[in-house]
């Protein structure tokens, strides 16, 4: 009896411990995603407050909405070639930094210092070097070398790969040391067993390095491509979507429909499938990559 009510005790205070921290995740994150999936089937609006609901029309709606499908176009390019540069470049330079170089710490230090920077000053500093006027540093070297400026945000064409550039450029280090701690944790005993059964060093990647990286390829490109699909902030900072809606992804179309345009039911409509495609996505992802390890493993 003693047993039972010192446990009845133990648990209440284990329960006072957690309830603040669970009624503060229930109310600013459960509840929050419990009414946009409400809203969603409202005409909510900034000019209509008194909402009604109106079924599954805010949803029919997106699909024929053009600024939406450029949007998502958009995030779905910058995710796919975010993930695929970031990592491809990521991998070669974690293993040449994890060979013994004298500079290697400093190389390391250098390649990772990008990522501590905010999207946002990342995004000025480029909007400024790539800029089309005279204080553009690249295009100042373009003219030195006899080559006529780029206008790197400002061509549709090529505006978003512009953007692209500069976040590889700025998450490639982060990826790296991802790689780099798992590369350490392989045993330095299966490399010398290769070397002595006479393995090249292109057989050494592909049959023992690479196989080896699979739990931080899968964390890096499922980070990848989550983020690439959420990217808001340097497209704010260096095109706000321009030109045209060239650069435009999928947050910058929900905050514009849903939050400067006030249309409340419309842009919560657009947060619930904007939620199921990443969760979509990133299963899909996750199963390719499961099957993947459970081949090699």
């Amino acid at each position: 009896m003693g047993t039972n009510r010192l446990n009845t005790k133990r648990n209440l205070i284990f329960t006072g411990f957690i309830l603040p921290a669970f009624i503060g995740y229930f109310i600013f994150y459960i509840l929050p995603i419990l009414l946009t999936f409400v809203y969603s089937f409202t005409d909510w609006s900034l000019f209509k407050p008194k909402m009604s609901f109106i079924g599954i029309e805010n949803f029919t709606r997106l699909f024929q909405d053009s600024d939406v499908l450029t949007g998502i176009r958009n995030s779905v390019v910058y995710a796919i070639l975010m993930t695929i540069f970031q990592n491809a470049l990521a991998i070669p330079l974690a293993i040449a930094l994890n060979q013994q170089l004298k500079s290697k710490n400093i190389l390391r230090m250098v390649f990772f210092a990008p990522a501590v920077l905010s999207p946002l000053v990342v995004g000025y500093l480029w909007s400024y070097l790539m800029s089309s006027t005279d204080y553009g540093l690249i295009n100042q070297l373009l003219g030195y070398m006899g080559l006529g400026p780029i206008n790197f945000l400002g061509d549709p064409n090529i505006a978003l790969f512009s953007v692209i550039f500069t976040q590889v450029w700025q998450w490639t280090g982060y990826a790296m040391i991802i790689y780099l701690a798992n590369l350490q944790s392989i045993s330095t005993e299966m490399y010398e067993a290769a070397n002595i059964d006479g393995a090249n060093s292109w057989q050494k990647f592909w049959k023992m390095t690479l196989p080896m990286l699979i739990p931080s390829i899968t964390f890096n490109t499922v980070m990848s491509m989550i983020g690439g699909l959420k990217v808001f902030d340097v497209v704010f900072s260096m095109t706000k979507g321009g030109p045209g809606h060239s650069t435009e992804t999928i947050v910058m179309t929900l905050m514009t429909k849903g939050i400067s345009e006030g249309q409340y039911g419309y842009g919560s409509a657009f947060a619930v499938v904007f939620s199921i495609m990443i969760m979509i996505v990133v299963l899909i992802q996750l199963k390719v990559l499961k099957r993947w390890e459970d081949k090699v493993f």
